[in-house]
């Protein structure tokens, strides 16, 4: 496939800018970080377009590129919290995180549990449950087989369910967040 013009750069960016930083913000819980990582994947899907298989389905592409910036990103943060000043930073984006993630009660301590998973968990609930895709998409996005993605989809409503939260009661067993069913 050819370069993109910048009409239509734009017009993707539009497109599908919320759905990348989304992910993004879901994964890392920082709003400054999710914003970098989003400038920097659409970066890398204008420079990679050409390579773009028109057959697929270019959502999934897309969040491959997400997912893979994101871990380029937290890889980094890792080296970084080494350093004395980092703790700081990390407190203030916690912080940050708090005021903005969710607004009702219920669904802020949804997410407080989410967000103890681990990141392989959290990225196959946000992917399957927020987004919306299959787990074969799932398993497609992430570069994992689709057993595995099953399993980490088990595993990860398992702890939810083990959390002994009563938000996770209900939207767990037959609410919102079940294997069967969508996070919305």
């Amino acid at each position: 496939m050819s370069k993109l013009t910048e009409v239509e750069a734009e017009n993707l960016f539009y497109q599908y800018r919320d759905y990348v930083f989304k992910t993004a913000f879901f994964i890392t819980r920082s709003r400054s970080l999710a914003d970098d990582i989003t400038q920097e994947t659409f970066i890398r899907i204008y420079s990679k377009y050409g390579s773009y298989d028109t057959i697929r389905p270019l959502k999934p592409w897309i969040y491959t590129i997400t997912v893979n910036v994101t871990r380029t990103h937290l890889k980094k943060q890792r080296w970084v919290s080494l350093l004395p000043f980092s703790t700081n930073l990390v407190k203030e984006q916690l912080e940050s995180l708090d005021e903005t993630v969710m607004k009702s009660e219920e669904l802020n301590e949804l997410w407080n549990v989410v967000q103890n998973l681990s990141i392989k968990s959290r990225e196959v609930i946000m992917l399957h449950f927020y987004h919306g895709f299959t787990l074969k998409e799932t398993a497609e996005i992430l570069s994992i087989p689709l057993g595995t993605c099953k399993s980490r989809l088990h595993t990860a409503l398992k702890q939810l369910r083990a959390s002994n939260a009563e938000i996770i009661s209900y939207y767990v067993k037959g609410g919102e967040l079940s294997e069967k069913g969508r996070f919305s």
